[in-house]
């Protein structure tokens, strides 16, 4: 269970990462009349990877009993 923590927080970080390339790349794309690389599409495609693989690696984990649903206590 310790070592999923440091997966996901791994994937996360390379999430926002990516978010951070294509904000780069959309404000650096198209001054000086240069014509658009594609950068801001690439790293955009990066992070819907990684979202997608993160979601099937908590899946996979969750069926292969590594993590538990916490759940909410149910108070009546």
């Amino acid at each position: 269970m310790g070592t999923m923590k440091y997966v996901v927080a791994l994937a996360f970080a390379g999430i926002l990462a990516s978010l951070g390339f294509a904000l780069y790349y959309m404000l650096k794309d198209g001054r000086d009349g240069r014509a658009k690389s594609g950068g801001m599409a690439r790293a955009l495609t990066v992070r819907i990877a990684l979202s997608v693989i993160l979601f099937l690696c908590i899946l996979l984990a969750w069926k292969l009993g590594y993590i538990q649903p916490g759940g909410l206590p149910l108070s009546r």
